[in-house]
């Protein structure tokens, strides 16, 4: 067998962004639109928790109902990421465009409409789109009268989503994602109101039951969707190549102590169990006899195992932004790590207290290309700073450079000595948008600026940062410069 030796990125090498509906579209209530969870999330910041209100309270701050204007204003960002050279571009559907109230026996046209001519433009500017199904936009219908991904009614109002959606974009898209992060729920690890509302519209703090039982339930439910919806996608475009994002925080031991070492293994390892299963062809045996041991019922059927052998992913998505410490015996959790665990005194932190580790990426990607050999793409990774427009009107985003810079080095090294297969590089987010975390516009990560503030001042016009003209070199050089 002839076996291609890889000696730098490939030519098609897919440099880009990603972004998601609900955090710059606006136009929460045009063109058809029905309210969805994060339509009723208020703004916050980092030292302020967002707040999940059940209706929407006059007097609060909704950050998701303007965005950043992009329902109106895509060609014209899309044209700014043309001008930088993009390969591609992720997006996501935000599913009540298409099905307002998500149980709909027809679609929305107008919705429809929106999506086919933002898909148009992206390959006009010669941009591949890449398409995410659920980006944290669930219609609020499907959470208040169904009771969310704990009802499997959902899944199949997802798959009927899903089928619409690929039919209006049949041999216009060949990348699908069918779910961004649902790894971030799972009865082992500790759950938190932010990470259950983003995912299924529901506060852990709120649930009624057996908690546990809720969160196995929503995880479960998703991974069947995602792996069913694969299937249809197969089905309806052959063409076309199906993969799920992840977002995985690689996660180091205090030190070599082996107790900590396992430790840190199995923390990392939780993450890692629903990529088994849409990867492996089974949902994973050892999953099932946690569940059991929990004595959580999760309703594994013959027919959900057929499921599992037919829904086999093409490639995997992973979002990269920093890794972790494990938690250790007489340790302390850190409230500063997003994630828990405790800080790295190796590392730097964000203004936002995220350890920034460059390796980590490298580590990342050897780690799960090893364990599935499937293609992977990074679809998310970047820095959160407090931008300021300097006296000469520009961003000089050194800082920003800087930290790409080195994290795609070690992308480069991963696939150029350690052979990993990596076939694109998703920067998240391209152009300033609301923080999904803590609904900030403050925490801008954008090539382009956006001017827009948290106290609803700007006038939402854009301009180049210094990394934009950067990212365009080294598009066009191909990162041969890293």
């Amino acid at each position: 067998m002839e076996v291609e030796n890889v000696t730098k990125l490939s030519k098609d090498f897919l440099w880009g962004g990603s972004i998601a509906a609900h955090q710059l579209e606006g136009a929460w209530q045009e063109g058809g639109k029905g309210p969805a969870i994060m339509d009723f999330a208020t703004s916050g910041s980092a030292t302020t928790p967002r707040e999940y209100t059940k209706t929407i309270e006059a007097g609060r701050q909704y950050p998701s109902h303007e965005g950043i204007d992009f329902y109106h204003r895509y060609k014209e960002d899309i044209k700014l990421f043309g001008e930088m050279g993009f390969k591609s571009l992720r997006i996501s559907i935000d599913w009540s465009r298409i099905y307002p109230n998500g149980d709909e026996d027809t679609p929305n046209s107008e919705g429809l409409a929106y999506y086919q001519s933002v898909v148009d433009e992206l390959l006009k500017n010669g941009i591949e789109p890449i398409v995410t199904m659920y980006h944290f936009e669930l219609p609020m219908n499907l959470v208040t009268k169904y009771g969310s991904w704990k009802n499997r009614q959902v899944v199949d109002f997802y798959l009927r989503f899903v089928g619409t959606m690929v039919n209006a974009l049949r041999g216009k898209v060949k990348y699908w994602v069918t779910f961004n992060e649902m790894n971030h729920i799972d009865p082992q690890t500790e759950a938190s109101d932010m990470f259950t509302y983003i995912l299924a519209g529901l506060k852990y703090s709120e649930l009624e039951g057996n908690k546990k039982e809720i969160l196995a339930l929503l995880g479960y439910n998703m991974t069947l969707a995602s792996v069913k919806a694969t299937k249809l996608i197969h089905e309806i475009d052959p063409e076309s190549k199906v993969g799920c994002v992840f977002g995985i925080t690689p996660t180091y031991p205090i030190n070599c102590d082996p107790i900590n070492v396992l430790n840190a293994f199995k923390e990392m390892d939780r993450d890692f169990y629903q990529i088994d299963a849409m990867c492996n062809g089974e949902f994973p045996a050892y999953k099932l006899r946690e569940y059991a041991d929990m004595g959580i019922e999760i309703g594994f059927t013959e027919e959900d195992k057929q499921a599992f052998t037919e829904g086999k992913l093409d490639f995997i998505g992973m979002n990269y932004y920093m890794s972790a410490v494990a938690m250790y015996e007489g340790g302390e959790e850190d409230e500063g790590s997003l994630f828990g665990g405790v800080q790295n005194p190796f590392l730097e932190k964000s203004k936002w207290g995220w350890g920034i580790d460059p390796i980590g990426l490298r580590y990342l990607l050897n780690y799960t290309y090893r364990r599935y050999g499937l293609p992977i793409i990074i679809c998310e990774n970047g820095l959160g700073a407090a931008d300021e427009v300097g006296s000469d009107g520009v961003v000089h985003d050194d800082y920003r450079i800087d930290f790409l810079q080195k994290h795609l080095s070690e992308l480069k090294k991963a696939v150029e000595e350690d052979k990993v297969d990596c076939f694109g590089y998703l920067m998240w987010g391209p152009i300033d948008l609301v923080s999904a975390t803590t609904g900030e516009m403050k925490k801008r990560y954008g090539f382009i600026y956006v001017d827009k503030h948290d106290d609803g001042t700007g006038d939402l016009s854009r301009k180049p940062k210094d990394s934009f003209y950067w990212y365009q070199h080294l598009i066009e050089t191909n990162g041969e410069e890293l």
